[in-house]
């Protein structure tokens, strides 16, 4: 009987969000990343949507590992859900790891399953599979491709990726091992497609870098940057561009503080000296020493920067002169939500800057050159 390699998508493809797919080889089974969605607006009541795992739960005997690529909440959003029906090790890059113990904390799941840590270039045995870990770059640090090899042949998953010659890191991909094993042959490719109407390549993060600088240079007021709390490269750029104009930095939203926490103590983000102070302290200073990082890029309701823009944030009063800087592009279907903040902070007088202005955020997909 021929062998057969089934590849099925449980989520992430034709749509935004919820990336799964599962791969299935000689009886054996293995996972990739296990994401969340946004709801839509005609979902009324619900806070996430997540893969139907059906398929995963009936066949759970036959399940080896679950692998994860990069740690955005569409890859690691469903995680607690999961492990609730279905307990298989989860194997990813180290801040990954960090980001998922967060969720499992919130989850009380701490010890629920084995976490395994792998560095790109490793290769991982899961039954008849063997899964190696190939460095990409990505809006968020070490993110990674897979080979997935079998007897029949390899399959690289890419993940998220981009491009970048010049990350914040120093880690570019890895171009020279995609290359070799397309020397040798690879039996499918499942790719990152996101941007692939967009031509030419995406710009290097080092660009939102040049950009912060020229915003704050000369600024007289205070300035308040929100941006995704997982992209800790980002975050670097804000904590050095402050630092370099004599600025003070707080942070708020309780995402973007445990993220730092944990890039922090993992190598992963590199705080200048006497930069950080907490939020509570960083009125006391005068407007121009003052950058305040937060959460709330999306519109989240009760997010940090939304309760800013609707007065019920307890430590921060947004007023006229205030600049506000959001380095991030609208979700798909974010946009009514993202737009209302907008709204109400130029109605509190606010000086707001977003992507339609100034180079203040760059994909991290790859477009079709790439």
């Amino acid at each position: 009987m021929a062998e057969k390699l089934k590849i099925i998508p449980l989520g992430g493809l034709n749509e935004i969000g919820k990336n799964m797919t599962a791969y299935e080889y000689g009886g054996e089974i293995i996972v990739v990343d296990c994401g969340m969605a946004f709801p839509g607006d005609d979902m009324y009541g619900i806070d996430c949507v997540i893969p139907d795992v059906t398929y995963l739960v009936k066949n759970r005997s036959r399940l080896r590992g679950l692998f994860i690529t990069h740690g955005h909440e569409d890859h690691i959003g469903a995680i607690p859900y999961v492990l609730k029906q279905i307990n298989l090790p989860i194997y990813c890059t180290k801040f990954t790891a960090g980001l998922i113990k967060l969720k499992l904390q919130e989850h009380g799941l701490v010890g629920s399953t084995k976490l395994i840590t792998v560095e790109p270039g490793q290769t991982v045995r899961a039954g008849k599979f063997q899964v190696e870990f190939i460095h990409v770059n990505h809006s968020i640090a070490d993110s990674v491709a897979f080979a997935i090899h079998t007897r029949m042949g390899a399959i690289v998953h890419t993940g998220d990726f981009k491009i970048d010659s010049t990350p914040i890191d120093g880690e570019v991909i890895d171009l020279a091992r995609f290359g070799e094993l397309g020397k040798q042959g690879v039996l499918a490719l499942l790719a990152d497609s996101t941007n692939v109407e967009r031509p030419g390549y995406t710009m290097s993060e080092r660009a939102v870098g040049a950009t912060f600088k020229r915003q704050f240079t000369g600024c007289q007021q205070r300035i308040i940057v929100t941006t995704f709390a997982s992209n800790v490269h980002r975050i670097q750029q804000v904590l050095d561009a402050a630092a370099a104009c004599g600025r003070k930095v707080a942070v708020t939203g309780r995402s973007m503080e445990n993220i730092m926490k944990v890039s922090t103590e993992l190598g992963y983000m590199k705080v200048p000296k006497n930069t950080l102070v907490d939020i509570n302290r960083i009125k006391g200073l005068p407007l121009n020493q003052q950058v305040i990082v937060t959460t709330g890029s999306q519109g989240e309701e009760m997010s940090a920067l939304y309760r800013m823009a609707f007065s019920t944030h307890k430590q921060v009063d947004i007023g006229p002169g205030d600049k506000v800087i959001i380095s991030a592009s609208a979700i798909p279907g974010n946009e009514v939500t993202v737009g209302r903040v907008i709204n109400e902070l130029f109605r509190k007088g606010a000086d707001v800057v977003y992507d339609k202005a100034d180079m203040l955020h760059v994909s991290g997909h790859a477009c079709q050159e790439e």
